[in-house]
Formats: structure tokens, C-alpha cells, sequence
């Protein structure tokens, strides 16, 4: 997996942490120790809720601070001649339809807003191409031939 994350990935990151640690995880804890002061802990529901829910935020700020640790602000390049990470790439299907993608690190991806992982298939397969090049992109479904249009630095 690449440690590499652009700036604002990074920001998003450290607010889920910070807003994990400082507001979710002592409102849970405050909610445990009501319901424990209520008495019998094992048909207390509110409770047994309580610490499952307080198991998972300390699971989920154990990934975070271990990501956060080793992550590397990446910028993309200004005006890019080749795919790299953080640019927006453009491509035409075979079939003619467009799309466009920003190649980001794992811990950002989110395809419904155009961000993919540089280390996805199609993230691997872009990478380092140039406008004009024809790329076959390795998918479950099939592979998939596309022609790259356009590539931006950040917008």
C-alpha cells in the first residue's frame, strides 16, 4: 500500500482522528460508566452497546495513528507530462464515454467524488502514461482498452 496522501486527504484524516478522540470517544465513555453505575453490567444493554462501541473507536484511532505515523504529503506536479500521483487523468472507452479520475493514496480513494488509488488497477495500470497512449487496464469483470485525453496537475 502507498503511504502517500495529498494534503487535504491528510486534513480529513487527522479531523476523524482528532474528532474520534476528543468528542466520540468521551461521550462513549461517559455513557458506559452511567450505565455501569446502574448496576448488573451483564443484562445492561446500554452498556454491553457502550464498550462494543468503545472497542471499535480504539480499534479505528490504533489504524489512524499508525497511518497518520507513516503517511507522506505528496503535491502533484503543476503541469504534468506523464500520469503521476495526484493528477486528474482523462480517458475515452472503447465504446466513446469519458472519465476522469484523481489518482490518490489508498487512505483517500472514493470513486463516487472521482478519487482513485494509485494502487488500483486502474491507478497502476495509468500510471506513468502520456496523452495519446493507449492503456489496457486489467479488471475483474475484463480487461478494458482506453486512450488517455487529458492530464492536470491539482485543480
Amino acid at each position: 500500500m502507498t503511504n502517500l496522501i495529498t494534503a487535504a486527504g491528510l486534513i480529513k484524516l487527522q479531523d476523524e482522528f482528532d474528532h474520534l478522540w476528543r468528542v466520540e470517544r468521551p461521550k462513549v465513555v461517559q455513557g458506559v460508566s452511567e450505565a455501569a453505575a446502574e448496576g448488573d453490567r451483564s443484562e445492561n444493554a446500554e452498556y454491553i452497546y457502550g464498550k462494543k462501541r468503545l472497542r471499535e473507536i480504539d480499534r479505528k484511532l490504533k489504524h489512524l495513528g499508525g497511518r497518520l505515523k507513516v503517511l507522506k504529503v505528496a503535491a502533484p506536479p503543476a503541469n504534468p507530462q506523464s500520469v503521476s500521483f495526484g493528477c486528474w487523468v482523462t480517458y475515452e472507452e472503447e465504446e466513446g464515454s469519458e472519465r476522469c479520475y484523481q489518482l490518490v493514496g489508498a487512505d483517500e480513494f472514493d470513486v463516487s467524488i472521482g478519487r482513485i488509488s494509485v494502487d488500483s488497477p486502474v491507478g497502476q495500470a495509468l500510471l506513468q502514461k502520456k496523452i495519446d497512449d493507449e492503456v489496457t487496464i486489467r479488471r475483474p469483470s475484463g480487461e478494458l482498452t482506453v486512450v488517455i485525453t487529458g492530464i492536470k496537475g491539482a485543480l
